[in-house]
């Protein structure tokens, strides 16, 4: 099974893809979506869209994960990530994948132990999970994998 794990954001979308084959994950890509700060909202919900459909298309996952909303931020805050995350479902909807959510201290649970970890902390327990040589890269990539090892972990199929 193919997961594509989400770390949805307006400014930067992280994503990661593994591979579950029985017990075992391996890492298959990981990396980010940047938009413009200074677009206005519609023009970056596209592009994250577009560069979603892009990903979906070359990697071809069975499944998706998603970070859900933090509401320890403002209400601004959840509202922006809230309309990355429909982008990214509706994407996601769009290719015919099911979508799972997963608070961020669940994901951080997953790979760390404890639902406080550092952004630090997760991107280094992803390296070690995944026995990569180097810690994934920008952390939003970290952050994504981390989803993706969560529903790994929690997925029965």
């Amino acid at each position: 099974m193919r997961i594509l794990g989400i770390d949805p954001g307006t400014r930067v979308v992280g994503y990661g893809i593994v591979d579950k084959v029985g017990a075992d994950l391996k890492p298959v890509a990981w990396g980010a979506i940047r938009v413009r700060p200074t677009d206005d909202i519609s023009r970056r919900l596209l592009e994250i869209h577009q560069g979603l459909a892009k990903v979906i298309d070359e990697y071809k996952p069975d499944e998706v994960a998603l970070e859900g909303a933090f509401f320890g931020k403002s209400a601004k805050a959840a509202l922006r990530i809230g309309q990355a995350q429909g982008a990214a479902i509706l994407t996601a909807a769009l290719s015919g994948l099911p979508v799972t959510s997963y608070a961020p201290r669940e994901a951080k649970k997953a790979v760390v132990g404890t639902g406080s970890a550092s952004k630090e902390q997760v991107q280094r327990m992803v390296q070690v999970i995944l026995g990569l040589r180097e810690p994934p890269s920008p952390l939003d990539a970290a952050d994504a994998l981390s989803i993706a090892i969560c529903h790994a972990h929690r997925h029965r199929g």
